[in-house]
């Protein structure tokens, strides 16, 4: 079995880490770690996307091209399963288990988990692990709040940088719901923001470049303290609620 694997109700399968993306040869030291969480579904006991983990491949890319010199190494995470499965926030305990695995390969070095969907909801889940510098987290699903229900967490991401991206058109993860997280978080979080891609949906396919622009600028900054963009910097510093609806322009990343 696996190191640290985790066995549980999904056929019992274990997750594991994809293949280090864009590198040609084996990997065996990082200077910092992306572990890009997929989307899934909120009830499943079908095996995991081939289509989620494909999707988060692109972002990676584009990551380790941006932070080559600083030896960021970024891995696609392979759920047990794609559900998340209500209490038992299976893929929430996968993303804790790809932080394990990562500080086990490569040592003491920043990880920034970076999720799409349902994946950023594990990433924000899993964001207190002492390993975790950052958390990016890319059209966030949150379920509606409930009172009956204790409101989704945001105390683990206090000393974590974090970053949501929604586009304000999503008919899949209701971006008023992820203003809301980012507004509760933001209060015992002071490096907390959000931004905004107008007219964008789940996907964020429409302004696909200038979201994986934000995200390099993020991880870079985040991860190796490379200075921010002045965007980034703003909204970070800005109190709510423009730093949590910072309109990401169009061509952003093409004119620094």
């Amino acid at each position: 079995m696996a190191h640290n694997a985790l066995v549980g109700p999904a056929g019992g399968r274990t997750p594991r880490l994809g293949r280090p993306v864009g590198a040609t040869n084996p990997v065996t030291e990082a200077g910092g770690v992306v572990l890009l969480l997929p989307d899934g579904e909120p009830e499943s006991g079908r095996g995991p996307s081939r289509r989620g983990y494909a999707g988060m491949l692109p972002l990676g890319r584009r990551l380790v091209r941006a932070g080559r010199a600083d030896g960021l190494v970024a891995h696609a995470v392979r759920y047990r399963g794609r559900g998340w499965n209500g209490a038992d926030a299976q893929l929430a305990a996968d993303a804790s288990w790809a932080v394990e695995e990562a500080v086990r390969r490569y040592g003491d070095v920043p990880v920034c988990l970076a999720g799409r969907g349902m994946g950023a909801r594990a990433a924000l889940r899993a964001g207190g692990h002492a390993g975790v510098a950052a958390v990016l987290a890319l059209a966030p699903w949150l379920p509606e709040e409930d009172r009956a229900a204790e409101p989704e967490p945001v105390r683990q991401l206090v000393g974590r940088r974090v970053l949501i991206v929604h586009g304000t058109n999503d008919a899949r993860t209701d971006p008023e719901l992820s203003y809301r997280f980012a507004e509760r978080a933001k209060k015992s979080n002071h490096d907390t923001c959000r931004f905004e891609v107008h007219t964008d949906g789940h996907g964020l396919r429409q302004y696909a470049d200038e979201v994986r622009a934000l995200a390099a600028d993020f991880v870079l900054s985040a991860l190796f303290a490379r200075t921010p963009s002045r965007p980034l910097a703003d909204a970070m510093a800005a109190p709510p609620p423009l730093g949590l609806r910072m309109p990401l322009a169009a061509g952003f990343g093409s004119l620094r």
